[in-house]
């Protein structure tokens, strides 16, 4: 019996869902939140296997302008401004051109303000030259207090104010925006009606939506349609260990070990601790989570998509009966861990897709608890934290620890808690060795043996909540100027590409 694996090709692993590449346009004065939505996009769009890439204009004028003075460069009658913004705009088309045409990308995110229909009628002309289809994105917002609090979040932090006072800062920022108000033409219900976009009023007070082309746009214009801005926190759990756990077996719908009981009677203690504001918990529907959530002593939902991965034929069978049995598989898995699909179950890539209404909930919810299994848990921190597919099956989630996710502006703060009771390591690194007619031993090298989780590399706090030794452990995906910090267990980092920053 075979399960499936796909090639390794980058056309070939895109889900293609475009009859012809996407160029997602923003629109908006300065300060509306367009990055952050092209940012957002761009991680969606990639987790369900959509190859995207943002192209932020913004970034190609700081490499030309090295040194930025002030708002003046942004005056409409500053012709050696828009000379030079004109360029910038044409090398970022360029390098979409190149993204589409040739790197085999499916959507290329331009992110500028694109506040002028000339500027606009010029990216549809291009687009039409190269075959793309466009779909505008505009964020209109009147609100002093969004725009305020966003200058304060996320410009205060640019490059271009890296050697100004706070005051100062702001006062220019103000003026840049000025300067695009006098030349803005907002997205025309009469004018442009032959266009494809979103309007979205007042961060998702009100959408207007126009001409929706085709699948990706109507996925797109979904997605929009129910993410937030409202300050929140994402709770990640594993349930606590089960009986198969202990036994090394995978799968299966065991109960709690008396250790999964203990972790479920402490994370109510932690929860407690917190005193977090109506918090909604959510369960799968099998019994390892929901044992866990009924000693929390709150109500819960349970959820089908969040089952753990189905592995077919391979259901409650040790890694060693695996090998032993059908040695094939267990190499195939090992070349392609995302794509593999087990005989008569599920691949990784199939998981993402039945967990895609999940994440469209998570971002309308505000503060929640999941309780869910290592492989779903994988798939969501995927999400939030912009992993590739290649990364995704091997992130670190050990049972018994609790990640707390706060999205940031242009990321995701992430800290890990770890509640001071002992488990099984579950998981299993990728073996250098993944060939077909490799030795049993080799195949096996990394399987985790049945033992306690090594002492983690923190110092506790109440029920463990820890912290690195260098600092706060926050680490904020999709900045620059990162440093590394990352979460070891057993002497190995917990996320081997993540990076913390400072906070924006």
């Amino acid at each position: 019996m075979r399960g499936s694996c796909r090639p390794r090709n980058t056309r070939d692993r895109a889900v293609c869902m475009t009859n012809c590449p996407t160029l997602i346009v923003t629109v908006g004065l300065p300060a509306r939140g367009k990055t952050y939505i092209s940012k957002k996009l761009t991680r969606y769009l990639n987790w369900i296997g959509v190859p995207t890439r943002e192209f932020n204009v913004g970034q190609y004028r700081r490499e030309c302008l090295k040194i930025y003075k002030s708002f003046e460069f942004f005056r409409p009658d500053n012709e050696e401004g828009l000379k030079i913004r004109r360029h910038c705009a044409m090398a970022a088309l360029n390098d979409v051109r190149q993204y589409l045409c040739v790197e085999g990308g499916q959507v290329a995110v331009f992110d500028a303000t694109n506040t002028t229909r000339e500027r606009r009628g010029t990216i549809v002309k291009f687009a039409d030259q190269n075959g793309f289809k466009v779909f505008f994105v505009e964020s209109v917002c009147e609100d002093p207090d969004v725009i305020a609090q966003n200058i304060v979040q996320v410009k205060l932090g640019s490059p271009d104010y890296i050697h100004c006072n706070t005051e100062e800062a702001v006062e220019d920022f103000m003026e840049r925006i000025k300067c695009y108000e006098s030349s803005y033409q907002p997205l025309d219900e009469v004018l442009d009606r032959d266009l494809s976009y979103i309007k979205i009023i007042d961060v998702g007070r009100q959408y207007l939506v126009n001409r929706v082309a085709d699948h990706i746009q109507s996925r797109i214009v979904y997605y929009l349609m129910n993410i937030h801005i409202t300050p929140r926190s994402i709770y990640l759990c594993r349930h606590g260990e089960s009986d198969l756990n202990i036994k090394g077996r995978i799968g299966g719908d065991s109960g709690l070990s008396n250790r999964g009981k203990e972790f479920a009677r402490s994370l109510r203690k932690f929860l407690q601790e917190q005193n977090i504001q109506e918090l909604k918990v959510w369960t799968s529907q099998m019994k390892r989570t929901i044992q866990t959530a009924e000693c929390l002593g709150v109500p819960y939902e349970q959820w089908k998509p969040l089952n753990e991965i189905d592995a077919g034929v391979c259901e409650e069978m040790k890694y060693e009966e695996i090998q032993e049995h059908y040695p094939l598989e267990f190499a195939l898995r090992d070349q392609d861990k995302y794509r593999y699909r087990y005989p008569k179950g599920e691949s990784y890539e199939d998981l993402v897709q039945r967990l895609e209404p999940v994440i469209m909930e998570l971002e309308r919810q505000e503060n929640i608890l999941v309780i869910c299994h290592q492989a779903v848990m994988r798939c969501l921190l995927a999400y939030f934290l912009d992993k590739s597919a290649d990364e995704l099956p091997y992130l670190k989630c050990p049972l018994h620890s609790v990640l707390k996710l706060t999205p940031m502006a242009y990321g995701c703060k992430v800290e890990s808690v770890y509640l001071s009771v002992d488990a099984v390591n579950t998981h299993r690194d990728r073996p250098e060795n993944v060939t077909v007619l490799r030795s049993t031993e080799d195949a096996l090298l990394t399987t985790s043996t049945i033992k306690h989780f090594d002492t983690l590399l923190f110092y506790g706090g109440p029920f463990g909540v820890q912290h690195l030794a260098q600092g706060h452990f926050g680490m904020q995906l999709g900045q620059t100027g990162d440093r590394t910090a990352d979460l070891q267990v057993g002497g190995r980092p917990l996320y081997p590409s993540a990076t913390a920053a400072q906070t924006m």
